[in-house]
């Protein structure tokens, strides 16, 4: 599970916004009590309704976050420091539980929604979630004082390796070069795309294998999809086709 992303760029035009996107998102800060790692509330939401739950963390530290609800629709999304709506965690593909060690310094963002079509229904969600923190701070390095100064920017992490990819933004339209990083931690990679509207996409691995993408609200109910074909991965998110070399995941 998954790495660091860097913010990505809403493009803002005069053509009328969907509903959701006027809805404020409420945000509400974590706080543990003397002597505990972990946090645990019980709310509810519904409709548009957004909620960001709030915490600071340490790089090497374990971020362990559990959702039970009463709606099948009801999700998390998991944002690192500095992302305002790319996730390094997404519920609506992945599950209601999350652990991983944290990659950087910094607030981190735990995001509770409703799809977008149990929202549009008003529907309506009951949930307990806990969030914990456990484990102790990475060491800093050695590092000359002006790489650390550029390592601890929130929401950077340096790409393994950088070049294009095929890929298309709509459905009919062809591919054509499109620009990615990738950062790959152990077993698992996430390759970072930037479509030809200037967005970002990212798409995650774990032992080789295509498991999800940073699917958002904004995307509607999208499906991810994976076929490999030779050294070749075949990747769809709902009408978005990227073609991506199974050396750029695994490097070599």
């Amino acid at each position: 599970m998954r790495m660091l992303i860097a913010a990505a760029t809403v493009v803002l035009s005069a053509i009328s916004l969907p509903s959701w996107a006027a809805t404020p998102i409420e945000t509400r800060q974590v706080q543990f009590k003397a002597g505990e790692s972990a946090s645990t509330v019980k709310s509810s939401l519904k409709g548009y309704q957004t909620i960001d739950y709030k915490l600071r963390a340490r790089a090497g530290q374990t971020m362990n976050v559990s959702l039970k609800t009463s709606n099948e629709s009801n999700n998390f999304n998991v944002l690192p420091p500095g992302s305002k709506d790319v996730a390094i965690f997404n519920g609506s593909t992945s599950g209601r539980e999350w652990s991983d060690a944290l990659p950087a310094d910094g607030e981190y963002t735990v995001r509770l929604y409703l799809e977008r079509s149990a929202a549009r229904r008003n529907e309506t969600a009951s949930f307990t979630l806990t969030i914990g923190i456990t484990g102790a701070a990475a060491k800093a390095s050695a590092k000359p004082a002006e790489e650390k100064a550029a390592a601890s920017q929130a929401g950077v992490k340096k790409f393994n390796a950088t070049g294009r990819i095929p890929c298309a933004q709509s459905k009919g339209q062809p591919t054509a070069p499109c620009d990615f990083g990738v950062q790959r931690a152990g077993s698992t990679a996430t390759v970072m795309v930037t479509r030809p509207d200037g967005r970002k996409r990212a798409i995650f691995f774990e032992n080789g294998k295509a498991i999800g993408a940073d699917i958002s609200q904004a995307d509607g109910n999208v499906a991810f999809r994976s076929r490999k074909q030779s050294d070749l991965y075949f990747i769809e998110v709902g009408d978005e086709r990227y073609e991506i070399p199974e050396a750029v995941v695994a490097g070599g």
